[in-house]
């Protein structure tokens, strides 16, 4: 039986220190807080930084860091510091090798770019780097020790028990929901998605679409444009703008969705794609990200080139024009992410791969 959170820490030695250095929130910080939540009932940790902690008990200071590791674990094992962003793979080699902290330094590597040699020297002085992606691994100079997909609270992500019924209730219009969510600029592909949808929609009479996230202040003429397009296609009460909703109100948005579109040119790692297929929604994404991973094409959903709207266009087409399909996808996807893209799998298998650091 896995210990609470207090058990461990009423019994243990902090074994785990967590990098948390962004004091904007961002995706990183969304995954470090989703697996942290996890990681807790498995071992005793402390996270270095106070950004959107819920739980104060669990920051730690450099200056409390570096003291307490000073020594290592009564065992006399090594702590395990694991950073995820490149200032925190700083702070960890300022602390192993100029205040000597007993700890053995853990790099997760999403980026798909090459690294500036800087990184790249960083990285090195790391004792294991995790890739989140099969991706992400062919962008490090060296192979990593394990490749380790992020996952998703299953928990809060859910399909609707009647998708029909629920999205009725949200108000878009429409039998059946499709959607896009996310920052609402180019580089997330909402372009491809706005153009699909022109050219399908009046195809398709039994679908509503919606287009969720933030519009900046940059992307509004962008966005301004494609309103113009929708409204000379006759389709402004067929695709709908949300501009930017608070986070609770986003996976009841996922639940009710028939088709989740994830259409960017690029990802880190790209939880979209996830947290649909565990609300139960089939999916349409570009090979960005670890969608390649994931998506099981005409199982889950469909994987199109980049920047490809005949490819978007056709894929869309293709299922909207089969709604039990895209149910029958939705449940089979939903079946995966319970399978093996749970948040709790992802911790453990850091955990398990801490331990054999130590």
């Amino acid at each position: 039986m896995r210990a609470t959170p207090e058990q461990i820490s009423q019994t243990d030695e902090v074994e785990l220190i967590i990098g948390n250095s962004n004091s904007n929130f961002s995706g990183v910080t969304s995954t470090m807080l989703q697996v942290m939540s996890q990681q807790r009932g498995m071992i005793n940790l402390k996270i270095m930084g106070k950004h959107f902690l819920p739980d104060p008990s669990l920051a730690i200071s450099f200056w409390q860091t570096a003291l307490m590791c000073r020594k290592p674990l009564k065992s006399g094992k090594w702590r395990i510091f694991h950073a995820r962003r490149v200032d925190e793979m700083i702070q960890g080699v300022i602390l192993k090798y100029i205040f000597r902290a007993k700890i053995k330094l853990v790099f997760s590597s999403a980026a798909q770019r090459h690294r500036s040699g800087s990184t790249l020297w960083l990285t090195r002085r790391m004792d294991g780097v995790i890739a989140v992606s099969n991706r992400s691994a062919t962008y490090l100079a060296d192979p990593p020790a394990m490749i380790n997909p992020h996952g998703v609270q299953i928990t809060d992500y859910v399909p609707a028990k009647d998708k029909l019924h629920a999205w009725k209730e949200l108000g878009f219009g429409g039998k059946y929901g499709i959607g896009i969510l996310g920052r609402v600029r180019k580089q997330k592909g909402v372009h491809l998605f706005v153009e699909a949808c022109i050219q399908l929609l009046d195809k398709h009479p039994d679908f509503n679409a919606v287009i969720v996230g933030a519009i900046s202040g940059s992307n509004k003429e962008l966005v301004n444009q494609w309103k113009s397009q929708i409204e000379q296609a006759g389709l402004s009460q067929r695709i709908h703008f949300t501009d930017e909703l608070p986070f609770e109100k986003i996976p009841p948005i996922f639940s009710t969705l028939s088709l989740v579109c994830a259409l960017s040119d690029n990802e880190g790692f790209g939880l979209t794609v996830l947290e649909a297929m565990s609300s139960g929604a089939a999916v349409l994404a570009t090979q960005a990200g670890a969608w390649e991973d994931i998506i099981r094409p005409g199982i889950d959903g469909y994987i199109v080139p980049v920047n490809d709207q005949a490819a978007v266009t056709e894929k869309m087409d293709l299922l909207l024009s089969d709604p039990e399909k895209l149910l029958t996808m939705g449940q089979t996807g939903r079946l995966r992410v319970e399978q093996q893209y749970g948040v709790e799998h992802e911790a453990q298998r850091l955990v398990d791969y801490f331990r054999s650091l130590q």
